[in-house]
């Protein structure tokens, strides 16, 4: 009677999982790559880009430099037994009040290019880039005109309260929107240059931002100083 050998493999062992310390260590973490449970997270993106934050920081110190000087304002304007001066020139409302007209339709103009670079329309952002800044001109043209004719008529800084008040207030103001139509010229000139088609935008975004500011604060001056 023959017997047959039958050879068997050897059970595979378990790899040994040494204890370090007494505890055991941590499973490898996920891998990732697939579409389980286990892939990677993707990154958030941020609610606001740093442009447009920085932006808003500088609004912010921006609200609180022009609120000093209205309360200021304010204060001198009811320490005075007469306000306005009766030997002192009237200011422009009607031609100002046109003005301001002029201002906020460069703000409704920025809105549009805004919503161009999102329809991904160069040309219109350029465009209408173009009419923002052009109106942003013509309200300054107008305010130096008016300046010009109120200093001939006799209202300087030296005139007291009154003119001290009023050229500070729409002079600092006049200031800022210089210096916005300065940066909307750089972003004008980038996206002729076509930097906003393919590549990043928080440069528009953020001189949009600004310029909203400067405008919506402008009739908050108007009212105070002119009307009230």
């Amino acid at each position: 009677m023959a017997f047959a050998t039958v050879l068997e493999a050897p059970p595979r062992r378990r790899p040994v999982v040494r204890r370090r310390n007494g505890y055991l260590p941590p499973p490898p973490p996920p891998t990732g790559g697939g579409d389980g449970p286990e892939r990677d997270p993707e990154p958030r993106r941020p609610f606001l880009d740093n442009a447009r934050l920085a932006t808003l920081f500088l609004i912010g110190g921006e609200i609180m430099f022009f609120g000093g000087l209205v309360v200021a304002f304010f204060v001198l304007r009811i320490a005075a037994p007469v306000w306005p001066p009766p030997d002192q020139p009237r200011l422009p409302v009607g031609v100002t009040g046109v003005n301001t007209l002029v201002l906020l339709s460069s703000s409704v103009l920025m809105i549009g290019a805004v919503r161009a670079l999102a329809r991904k329309q160069p040309g219109e952002v350029v465009r209408r880039l173009a009419w923002a800044g052009a109106l942003g001109l013509v309200f300054l043209a107008v305010q130096g005109y008016e300046w010009a004719r109120l200093v001939g008529f006799g209202l300087t800084v030296s005139s007291g309260a009154y003119g001290a008040t009023f050229y500070t207030l729409i002079g600092v103001h006049g200031v800022h929107v210089l210096g916005a139509l300065v940066w909307l010229a750089v972003v004008l000139m980038h996206a002729a240059l076509g930097r906003y088609a393919d590549g990043p935008t928080a440069g528009l975004r953020a001189c949009a931002i600004y310029w909203h500011f400067i405008v919506a604060l402008w009739p908050i001056l108007y009212v105070a100083v002119y009307l009230l």
